[in-house]
């Protein structure tokens, strides 16, 4: 620990990368998250913490330490807040800043589980309502997503993607509306830098659920947060004489205490749809299969079942277990009764049993509870079987206390039932091991492992074939759009690009849970708000293109259950379409700026900002309607309020143009088609 971080300071200080150096870097962390792990340990985990905060300390990087979830941090290590949400977060000494390090824009995927997302407007709301009682530090884990690649993926059972559902992606590219919305909310917060940075908040109730947080400075500056708590209803509040309405669960940003420039659940920021376009028409597959461990091929044998881990030294994801039992002729199921019954118990992840070479079945936990059982009847002949159990690791434990006891692999107990003699227990029998697959060992995912072996090609490729190889190559195609592998027709493995492994895929584990609509409105956790039920976790895999030469890139994946290669294909991830949904009077950022400039002295109205990427241009009108439209970016309809020039005005205003921005203004649709009724502007545009 101390060798490891002095090695990252000495970097970063030779770099001179610390502020103190001049650089950018004005925070250095210690540890992470540690503190429920130090009241798992008691006295241990405390005397750790103090050990840790003195040796960082003594590192001397010119710049404050931080500790997060670790309310004993000792002085002068920062403690700090992770989490959704942390504006009740209050440091363990008053000199102390407020300070988040972590605000969660979203949650990982697991496999087997629904994708999580967080509305951007909650988001805002919980990083606004930090602000507004004193926090002076936001940290945004995640802001860009990413990708586990290889078998860095923990949990267990973590997706290789680890997109987040962060305002950039795990392709680098916008997540809209979430980061224009935060882009606007960190615009609107810096309007209100004079007043925020000179001392803490006056409180102030305007209802039951609503309050105002107003900030001022010796110079005159002035700045409120007003802030509706009710997840239901609107409010309508009275502050310095002016009167302001409150979306459910949302706060307002005056940076002059008298106009509002910003509302958490109100989105100026258009939102975008993406697209995945095929760049191939599919691969030419070769395929080499894998069998089961033969006596030949096993390390060692042992009297018992091993633990995983401790076997493979997480080498492999792949541990084989191999015995053999000699069934009698005069076995009464031989003669039409029902099969024996073989059941493993295994601590995870996955397993796959065979018995004389053939697929049996197969089973796997999930990240909930990764331990399995393994219960069915198997067919046995005359003679000496052989049972073979392909344990599967899917991901090492990431956090949580005693990582020593977090077992995996077949431990037991092992059992065949239904013979003349009854249950015969083959736990402690001799049992072979074998770390890995054979393709492993030849190094098939690479450049030159790839021709030691001899791979059938053509019409003879193996199709839903458990435990097979396949390969390919392909040329990189044009461009610079960011690349992804449609997986969705094989089952569970791993893929490789040019010897790089892209990561673990399991297509066939399907997620279940409650997709449902999802209100922004009210506490968020990672389970409030979930997409792809029904569907694989995860479909599409990253592929760097910097892992890519002009030609001949050699792609191979490793099925472990049997799928379909020919469904494969390579594509691009790239805008779509986008979308605008703005009400009349919504406040932005540049009208007022326009106004406290002078620069106009009347009401400005909002306006339909539109862009598509750089390259395209709005192609075509899917929707337009000025009124009471419904519905989201993707799904809009007509309310029973609509403009009937929308469409023409969409038409004149953006048709062929790469962005436009169209008023939200009665009169350019052919006056009000509802009086007296809350309005707005909803549109989406194809870019192409």
């Amino acid at each position: 620990m101390q060798k490891f971080t002095t090695k990252i300071v000495n970097m970063m200080k030779a770099e001179r990368l610390y502020e103190s150096q001049g650089g950018p870097i004005i925070l250095s962390q210690i540890e992470n998250e540690y503190g429920p792990m130090e009241r798992e340990l008691g006295a241990p985990g405390r005397a750790y913490t103090k050990w840790a905060a003195k040796m960082a300390l003594d590192l001397g990087t010119g710049v404050p330490w931080v500790m997060c979830k670790q309310d004993d941090a000792p002085d002068p290590i920062i403690n700090t807040c992770n989490g959704f949400y942390c504006d009740n977060f209050s440091p363990n000494k008053a000199y102390k800043p407020k300070m988040w390090t972590e605000a969660w824009t979203g949650w990982f995927t697991e496999f087997g589980g629904p994708v999580p997302y967080r509305p951007a407007e909650d988001l805002a709301f919980s990083v606004a309502k930090f602000i507004q009682k004193g926090g002076s530090f936001i940290n945004y884990y995640m802001y860009h997503g990413g990708t586990n690649f290889g078998r860095t993926a923990g949990g267990p059972f973590i997706a290789t993607s680890y997109d987040y559902d962060a305002p950039l992606d795990e392709y680098g590219l916008l997540r809209q509306p979430k980061w224009g919305h935060l882009k606007d909310l960190h615009r609107a917060i810096k309007l209100c830098e004079p007043a925020l940075v000179s001392g803490d908040p006056t409180v102030t109730p305007l209802g039951n659920y609503q309050e105002a947080h107003v900030f001022n400075s010796k110079s005159g500056a002035c700045a409120a947060f007003l802030a509706n708590y009710n997840q239901h209803s609107f409010a309508k509040v009275s502050f310095r004489n002016m009167h302001y309405n409150l979306p459910p669960w949302s706060i307002s940003i005056l940076p002059d205490c008298k106009n509002t420039v910003y509302n958490t659940a109100r989105i100026g920021a258009q939102s975008a749809q993406m697209k995945m376009t095929p760049v191939s028409r599919g691969f030419s597959w070769q395929s080499y299969n894998e069998q089961t461990a033969s006596y030949e091929d096993n390390s060692f044998t042992a009297a018992g079942l091993l633990e995983q881990i401790n076997t493979t030294r997480d080498m492999t994801d792949y541990l084989w277990y191999s015995t053999d039992v000699k069934i009698d002729p005069r076995e009464g199921f031989l003669r039409g009764g029902k099969w024996p019954v073989l059941t493993v118990y295994s601590a995870g992840h996955a397993l796959h049993v065979f018995i004389n070479g053939q697929l049996s079945g197969t089973t796997y936990g999930s990240l909930e509870n990764p331990k399995l059982t393994f219960s069915q009847g198997v067919n046995l002949r005359v003679g000496v079987n052989k049972i073979s159990l392909l344990s599967i690791s899917v991901g090492l434990p990431n956090v949580g206390p005693h990582f020593e006891t977090w077992n995996a692999g077949v431990l037991g107990p092992v059992s065949l039932s239904g013979l003349n003699k009854g249950k015969w227990d083959l736990t402690w029998q001799k049992w072979s091991y074998k770390v890995g697959l054979k393709g492993e060992a030849l190094s098939l995912h690479s450049l030159s492992g790839s021709t030691s072996v001899e791979w059938v090609e053509g019409s003879s490729i193996s199709q839903r074939q458990p435990l097979t190889w396949y390969k390919t190559t392909f040329n990189a195609p044009g461009g610079n759009d960011p690349l992804a592998l449609d997986m969705n027709t094989m089952s569970k493995g791993q893929v490789w690009i040019n010897g790089q492994s892209i990561g673990r895929y399991w297509n066939q584990y399907k997620a279940s849970g409650n997709c449902g609509a999802c209100n922004y409105a009210g506490w968020f956790n990672e389970k409030k708000c979930l997409s792809k039920c029904g569907e694989a976790s995860q479909r599409w895999y990253h592929v760097p293109r910097s892992w890519l030469r002009p030609t001949g890139n050699l792609l191979v994946i490793f099925e472990e259950w049997g799928g379909n290669p020919n469904g494969i294909f390579l594509a691009k991830r790239e805008l779509a379409s986008v979308c605008a949904d703005i009400y009349e009077w919504q406040p932005t950022l540049m009208n007022w700026q326009m106004q406290a400039s002078g620069k106009v002295n009347r009401p400005l109205r909002p306006k339909a900002h539109l862009s598509c990427a750089p390259g395209q241009k709005i192609s075509s009108i899917k929707f337009a309607s000025f009124g009471t439209p419904q519905g989201i970016c993707g799904s809009f309809r007509e309310g029973s309020c609509h403009a009937h020039h929308s469409y023409d005005v969409f038409e004149k205003y953006c048709i062929g143009q790469q962005s436009c921005a169209v008023p939200v203004t009665p009169e350019i649709f052919g006056g009000d088609p509802c009086p007296n009724v809350m309005k707005k502007l909803s549109a989406e545009v194809i870019c192409g």
